[in-house]
């Protein structure tokens, strides 16, 4: 089998991200979950996505499960591979993205490293390197107090100069307005300058097909959909297209599992919380009693029904803060995780069928959980966020959303678009 691209995803809800855009760009696509083994068999495909749960693991982690992901990617022939990571950059200065990036270039030979997190689609531009939400600066908005990676810093060429020995150059708009020519020969000159890696301004699709055109398949590429999308769009009249049929949608009871704590999820939250039977799940409270854990999921199974049930351990920043001062970062996030992992098995057991997850490191728990090793992807709820269906046949449909992804009342369409 020959693929035209193998894409690696530092997140599950990134994996579905890139994978709705490289199927909304005409491709084939099969989206495989975590690590794949030897005898994990995929049918023809114009692409296959990797998720992975690498973001905030540690960094020698991240690196070996991303190289275990590229091998098994090259076996079955990628052509070119593609590092999707968060449209804000998600990282740390320990990594993951540098690390990683240098990693995949020295595996696959690449001599240059192409990174830009621009999607206009979704509100994110780059411009003289320098990341935007909207019209604020990365290190403006909520990102920056984001409890596992908050991002200080709006200067991507300085974020990821950290976080690699390499060198970090910039591909400017003036630049990427002239054309894949100019592009080609400002590469050139950074790959002399002994610049590994170079952050890409974009402030526009035109922008995003225009390097996309420019990447060559010795060439890393590293960023979030936008990107994807231009390089989809170059190879795109090699495609076999998109894969054909209906999806038959379960139609089981609905339940949302809420474990991020962005403006956009904690918004998504308020908006459904008068109309649904919802449950908050506090970190301390699951430190200090054994019984709190099988309390909500007792409370959730005698709820599942014609509504979809609400778990969620999101927050405000000043209570996030205030539970990691009490029982540190580390264990905060893992109590949280491990808890709406039993839930999502423990409600899966119950009948639960169709599954809205909010958070990428929550989504990658549950996923986990649930074992579901493939997904079939189907119609966008929001951009970047479809509903997918366990591939291997169960009833069980997932939307994977990262935090900061869909409108305001983003819960209530997820689930008025399946019958």
């Amino acid at each position: 089998m020959s693929l035209l691209i193998g894409c690696i995803a530092d997140d599950l809800t990134g994996a579905t991200d890139v994978a709705v855009t490289f199927s909304r760009a005409g491709l084939s696509v099969i989206q495989v979950n975590g690590a794949p083994d030897a005898a994990l068999a995929v049918g023809p495909t114009d692409a296959i996505v990797v998720g992975l749960k690498s973001r905030t693991s540690a960094a020698a982690e991240a690196v070996a499960q991303s190289l275990a992901a590229l091998a098994w990617l090259r076996e079955r022939g990628a052509q070119r591979v593609y590092f999707k990571i968060c449209s804000t950059f998600d990282s740390t200065p320990a990594g993951n993205i540098g690390p990683v990036g240098d990693a995949l270039c020295e595996a696959i030979g690449a001599a240059l490293n192409l990174v830009t997190p621009a999607y206009p689609r979704n509100g994110r531009t780059v411009y003289l390197g320098h990341l935007f939400v909207g019209d604020q600066l990365l290190a403006e908005t909520h990102m920056r107090t984001h409890p596992l990676t908050p991002m200080t810093d709006s200067n991507l060429v300085r974020v990821l100069g950290a976080q690699t020995a390499h060198g970090v150059g910039l591909l400017p708009l003036a630049v990427i307005a002239r054309g894949p020519a100019a592009v080609q020969a400002r590469l050139d000159e950074l790959r002399a300058a002994g610049c590994r890696h170079v952050i890409a301004d974009a402030v526009d699709d035109t922008h995003l097909e225009t390097l996309g055109a420019s990447l060559s398949p010795r060439m890393l590429a590293t960023g979030g959909a936008g990107l994807a999308a231009g390089l989809a769009a170059a190879l795109r009249s090699g495609a076999r297209g998109p894969h054909g049929g209906a999806i038959d949608w379960p139609r089981g009871p609905g339940v949302i599992l809420a474990g991020s704590c962005s403006a956009a999820t904690l918004e998504q939250i308020d908006r459904v919380k008068d109309t649904l039977p919802h449950r908050r799940i506090d970190p301390r409270q699951l430190a200090d009693d054994a019984s709190a854990l099988p309390a909500a999921i007792d409370w959730a199974r005698g709820q599942l029904g014609a509504r979809p049930v609400l778990i969620y351990a999101s927050a405000p920043p000043g209570e996030v803060a205030a539970a990691q001062a009490a029982l540190g970062r580390e264990r905060c996030a893992g109590l949280i995780e491990g808890a709406l992992r039993a839930i999502a098995v423990a409600l899966a057991a119950a009948g639960a069928q169709r599954f809205v997850v909010a958070g990428g490191e929550t989504a990658g728990a549950v996923v986990e959980a649930l074992a579901i090793r493939a997904l079939t992807i189907g119609p966008e709820i929001a951009p970047g966020v479809p509903w997918t269906r366990a591939a291997d046949g169960r009833p069980c449909a997932l939307a994977l959303k990262s935090g900061n992804f869909g409108g305001p009342d983003f819960l209530v369409r997820a689930f008025e678009m399946l019958p």
